[in-house]
């Protein structure tokens, strides 16, 4: 597999997707379900939202997921703490990790920013059944996929 290429595709794929569509739920729902189909060895792929210090389920694709994660608890959890992108090769080695899907076995968990503002909005979360499945290709291209849910306006295209 050509992680390269997979992310240069999703870029073009996404881009196309949300010029000019500023629907969160619309463009959040879409983002999911393109990386979930197109990225390999995937279990789970998961928006959740910043509100009411906590993170809160938003739309994602694979098994029921966890509804509330609270600040620092799990990977996704953390991530909300640091804002900073977080890539764990197995979960089970991560202390206090959440198992929303025991299948999975490696995360990475990418902060998201509103681009004006640069606002912490939520995070991004992958999972694999896959030991060591992710590393720093993904962490790249998924942290420069995620802004573009906001949708692109004229100018932006970039």
């Amino acid at each position: 597999m050509d992680k390269e290429k997979v992310y240069h595709d999703l870029m073009q794929q996404m881009r196309a997707l949300f010029d000019q569509e500023f629907d969160l739920v619309a463009n959040m729902s879409n983002m999911v379900s393109l990386i979930f189909e197109k990225v390999p060895g995937l279990n789970g792929t998961t928006f959740y939202r910043w509100k009411n210090d906590e993170l809160i389920l938003g739309p994602f694709q694979g098994r029921v997921a966890c509804m509330h994660i609270p600040l620092q608890k799990g990977v996704c959890g953390k991530v909300a703490f640091t804002k900073k992108t977080e890539i764990v090769p197995d979960v089970h080695q991560f202390p206090g990790h959440i198992a929303c899907d025991q299948r999975s076995k490696s995360e990475i968990v990418v902060p998201v920013f509103e681009p004006d503002s640069n606002r912490f909005f939520g995070v991004l979360d992958l999972d694999s059944p896959l030991v060591n499945h992710f590393d720093a290709i993904d962490a790249r291209h998924l942290e420069q996929l995620a802004p573009l849910v906001f949708g692109i306006q004229k100018g932006d295209e970039h």
